[in-house]
């Protein structure tokens, strides 16, 4: 069988199997905190029950809703521009770090000066965001993980990160045993962050690169904030039509238990989102180097993207929904049966991810980013609208339609409104044809 496994891949092409190296190294690493995550996420969530669960995510959702200022939006900007020319990559890594320094400093001092003002009397929050947001500050070194992606070379990313998520799960399982309190945990998602930024710092250097090497560029810096400003606008609009409805849960609705079984459902259905990322991250240089040498090919390589995306949102979507209740009572325990129910339909909504991490990388390699303000804009207006009129009546499965309903405007109706994105909406309509889709993919491998 391995034998056969091999042969098959000395057939592709070199680039193909770079690729597909890269796609196993990623999805090797998700695997692994998939299945930390399935054994200690789970058991910290039945440790900590729905209302302490809720808490927490209250706690991470008002972080989130500043972590546009850590300009992690840069990322598809800085690893286009290497992958084109390696030869400004040092002053173009230095000019993107101080950047997300600047930034990871501004949603510290954000996040814990307005949660004070909006909760003044709720000191255990105040220490929840304060500690989360201060663990923010290290993801600049995320820069480092921005050139191996530009590389192709994930391998040294997800060694880094999983030895710190390794270990972390260790000491979080020692915090249960312990009994510790709720607070506890936050620092361990901080010290997490902090380990993984230590190991991508060793990573490089032995890849033979220097951090020293590094140059801040004003000029550099003007130039990606020109063309990555819209991206880091929309990082505002994104927080609003994705995460907004779990903190307007916890600030809507008093008993934080419900947010605790819409955080649990969505959780689940987040592990999904491995595959259309670990695709995007992989293919983006590709793509964008073909682009430069046929356009006919490219748009063929497109079509085979787009027909994979459908292809893993339904055989992902399908099995989770109809075994929702069991997945959830296994999971989470029977404490948390009542996310079954939210779970069964939540997870239609992974179209979101698989359509609108595809387009997204279309749009990058297309130069056409201005779209994404529209498109964030417009799903955080019908978001915010929607939670707000179904959140008080239906609680959290109000929350969940107000999601479906906004992710089906904005990833898939509004291509049909826009003229030069009627080709992505094309895209999208011809992968349902599973019977040519699965035709093209072949023709693709051999």
């Amino acid at each position: 069988m391995l034998d056969k496994i091999a042969s098959l891949t000395q057939k592709l092409s070199p680039g193909l199997r770079q690729v597909l190296s890269n796609i196993g190294w990623l999805v090797f690493s998700k695997f692994i905190e998939l299945g930390l995550s399935l054994v200690v996420g789970v058991w910290i969530t039945r440790y900590l029950g729905p209302t302490q669960f809720g808490i927490l995510t209250y706690a991470i959702s008002f972080v989130g809703m500043f972590r546009f200022a850590s300009l992690q939006a840069l990322k598809t900007i800085v690893v286009r521009d290497i992958a084109r020319t390696s030869t400004t990559k040092n002053e173009t890594l230095g000019t993107t770090f101080a950047l997300q320094l600047a930034g990871g400093l501004v949603t510290l001092v954000a996040a814990v000066g307005i949660i004070h003002w909006l909760q003044p009397n709720e000191p255990l929050t105040h220490w929840l965001v304060g500690i989360i947001a201060a663990g923010t500050f290290f993801n600049a070194f995320n820069t480092i993980d921005f050139w191996f992606q530009s590389q192709i070379q994930s391998k040294y990313t997800v060694v880094a990160r999983n030895s710190a998520y390794v270990f972390m799960a260790a000491i979080r399982i020692g915090l249960i045993q312990l009994q510790a309190p709720l607070i506890a945990f936050a620092w361990a998602r901080s010290a997490e962050i902090i380990l993984g930024s230590i190991g991508l710092v060793i990573a490089y250097h032995k890849h033979g690169n220097h951090l020293q090497a590094w140059r801040v560029s004003w000029q550099r810096a003007k130039e990606l904030l020109q063309e990555g400003w819209l991206l880091v606008a929309s990082g505002i609009a994104v927080y609003i039509y994705v995460d907004i409805d779990k903190l307007m849960l916890g600030s809507m609705l008093l008993d934080k238990s419900e947010l605790g079984f819409y955080a649990a459902a969505v959780k689940i259905s987040g592990i999904l989102d491995l595959f259309p990322m670990t695709l995007a991250s992989s293919i983006l240089p590709k793509l964008t180097a073909l682009k430069e040498r046929s356009h006919q090919d490219y748009f063929e390589k497109l079509q085979v993207y787009f027909d994979i995306s459908t292809l893993i949102w339904l055989a992902s979507a399908i099995p989770v929904s109809l075994l929702s209740h069991y997945i959830t009572q296994i999971i989470y325990g029977s404490d948390f049966a009542a996310a079954g129910t939210l779970l069964s339909v939540y997870v239609w909504s992974q179209f979101n991810s698989c359509f609108g991490v595809a387009r997204s990388t279309v749009l990058t390699i297309e130069k056409k980013l201005k779209f994404t303000l529209v498109f964030t804009t417009m799903g955080a207006i019908i978001n915010l609208i929607l939670n707000f009129l179904l959140i008080p009546g239906y609680g959290a499965m109000g929350a969940t339609i107000a999601t479906i309903i906004t992710y089906l405007i904005v990833i898939i109706l509004i291509n049909f409104l826009i003229k030069e994105l009627r080709f992505i909406g094309t895209l999208i309509i011809r992968s349902f044809n599973f019977y040519a889709a699965i035709l093209r993919i072949k023709k693709m491998t051999e």
